[in-house]
């Protein structure tokens, strides 16, 4: 049984820092910060779940059976992610590439602590609650020390970060994936490469507050299941459930920021017209509008934004609204299962392009490209899609991010690498300075 109370603060922004200092002393912890973005989506401005009640996580074989099991018998809020490999589990593929960072494959816990923010009002629910708990945690939380981003320092060694591909090997990589749509085997796949560094500590929450305070996304999360950490600044929603709406939100299009108004405005407007940009947005629009079908009511698929330009921190990003409804007697965990992987990371044809993916890249994907966010007791969900997002194993001292681009017809090696590193910027920035 959850407690449930509710409070007016004073300083939500204070309070957020302090919040997510308090957090660190739990072994699981979820912290999803829309950074006050204004977007009609959103439900909360930022949620923190922490303290495991319970736990399942598992590998890929039959991982969505199970997972549904699990969620339908908590009945409760529960947090965690599917990674990129559950793709193993929806169709008959395999991941054999080198996995630096270990993440188990699917990860969900249910929160003994749940902190809710919208506005000055915070709602506490609590799990199985002595009577003066809520109370001695807020009490705790308002006393954290708040530590300034720009003072803080990241202790430890210079990161060297180094490419699992290197240049001259990524434009022959492309090159073969250009072959591969020439040839009709597939019309677009996302192509993704890892940059990594070896024998490295870090510091997880002032990483992440820094990469947090560059980008201000609106689907920042701070990740961490025991030894293992996600840091991320990511601005894309892959799949949310309210009601029985289902609301989906592709990026495909990405153009670098100016410092100087009247370009920035220019680079805008160049996105928003860009041909190119519009066919890859386009193309994974009638992926998503594939997938939400599989569970949608009849007619109910609708495109409500096609190739929106809407402008964060680092880059312009254009995205897309496809929304569907579905049946009361349709289980949430099918709606998932049905669309994942996410159009955005994967290609068109999805099964191909995955096929092909696994092939040319390096790494194995993991929590890259898969996604963070919750289930909720009345069957809502809300997921983002984990990019821009630095992965850390401190055992393994292992730190990796990896950053891809959809490759179409009409790509250019050159530039697809140049936007590689435009969205690479902000992690590197981070972990090398």
């Amino acid at each position: 049984m959850r407690t449930h109370t509710t409070h007016h603060i004073p300083n939500p922004k204070v309070f957020k820092q302090q919040l997510l200092i308090w957090s660190q002393q739990f072994d699981e912890v979820v912290w999803l910060d829309s950074n006050d973005y204004d977007q009609k989506y959103a439900s909360y401005d930022a949620v923190l779940a922490v303290d495991a009640f319970t736990v399942f996580q598992t590998d890929y074989y039959d991982a969505f059976n199970q997972f549904k099991e699990y969620q339908s018998s908590v009945d409760d809020w529960i947090f965690g992610y599917f990674s990129y490999d559950l793709k193993n589990d929806v169709e008959h593929l395999s991941s054999q590439n080198f996995d630096g960072l270990q993440f188990p494959e699917l990860f969900f816990f249910q929160p003994k602590k749940l902190f809710f923010l919208k506005g000055d009002l915070l709602e506490v629910h609590y799990l199985n609650v002595v009577a003066d708990d809520i109370d001695n945690d807020l009490k705790s939380i308002s006393a954290e020390t708040l530590f300034n981003t720009n003072t803080a320092s990241l202790k430890g060694e210079q990161i060297k970060i180094k490419l699992r591909i290197h240049k001259d090997e990524y434009f022959e990589k492309v090159n073969t994936m250009l072959t591969h749509i020439h040839r009709g085997d597939i019309y677009e796949a996302n192509f993704c490469q890892e940059f990594y560094a070896e024998n490295t500590t870090l510091n997880p929450l002032e990483t992440y507050d820094k990469l947090n305070a560059i980008s201000k996304p609106p689907f920042a999360t701070f990740f961490r299941v025991y030894d293992k950490y996600l840091l991320s600044a990511s601005p894309e929603r892959y799949i949310k459930k309210e009601g029985l709406k289902i609301t989906s939100q592709p990026i495909k299009g990405t153009a670098k920021r100016s410092k100087n108004k009247e370009e920035d405005a220019k680079l805008r407007q160049q996105l928003s017209e860009d041909e190119k940009e519009r066919s890859e947005n386009v193309m994974i629009v009638d992926l998503v509008r594939n997938d939400l079908s599989k569970t949608a009511t009849k007619g109910s698929v609708k495109v409500e934004e096609l190739c929106k330009v809407y402008t964060f921190d680092q880059v312009h990003q254009m995205i897309s609204t496809v929304t569907s409804k579905v049946n009361e007697s349709t289980h949430p965990v099918d709606v998932i299962k049905t669309t994942f992987p996410m159009g955005s990371m994967t290609g068109a044809p999805k099964i191909s392009a995955m096929k092909i993916i696994e092939d040319l890249e390096a790494t194995k994907r993991g929590l890259y490209s898969g996604a963070v966010g919750y289930f909720s007791p009345n069957d809502d969900f809300d997921f983002n899609v984990v990019i821009r997002s630095i992965l850390y194993n401190a055992t393994n001292k292992y730190v990796s991010y990896s950053v891809g681009g959809a490759i179409t017809a009409k790509s250019d090696p050159l530039k697809e690498y140049e936007e590689c590193l435009v969205k690479a910027k902000a992690m590197r920035e981070v972990l090398e300075n």
